[in-house]
């Protein structure tokens, strides 16, 4: 009877194990998702930093002009030029810093962290010219 009993207790010892095993699983996926959203609301509230502070620069180094002064049409072409020529390699930069910060810029993985080193997928975008 004893060795029943033994039996009984290591079954039920493995069903908990079993039990703990599967809970921790759950939570190390959890855990993993908080990680990347915590990191990519870093970054982006990085950016947000940044674009706020460039802005205020240059409203601040706005000089106050009469807008009614210049042609809509010249000011549109100027807005046009700045921002064809500032954006250009902008999301390729992007990409790049994103994937120096440890996220997949892969359309397989693209925005989960890399967990194991470096990743061909990724790798090969960044080498296309």
């Amino acid at each position: 009877m004893p060795m029943k009993d033994i039996y009984l207790g290591v079954d039920e010892l493995e069903a908990k194990l079993g039990g703990l095993h599967t809970e921790f699983g759950a939570l190390k996926l959890k855990m993993k998702e908080l990680v990347e959203e915590n990191q990519r609301l870093r970054i982006e509230n990085q950016q947000l930093r940044k674009i706020f502070k460039r802005e205020n620069i240059e409203f601040a180094a706005e000089p106050a002009v009469d807008v009614s002064e210049e042609p809509a049409d010249t000011r549109q072409q100027e807005q046009a030029e700045t921002a064809a020529g500032s954006s250009i390699g902008e999301g390729y930069d992007n990409l790049a810093r994103l994937y120096h910060e440890g996220f997949h810029i892969c359309n397989v993985y693209y925005g989960h962290l890399r967990m194991e080193g470096d990743c061909l997928f990724c790798l090969s975008f960044l080498s296309k010219p």
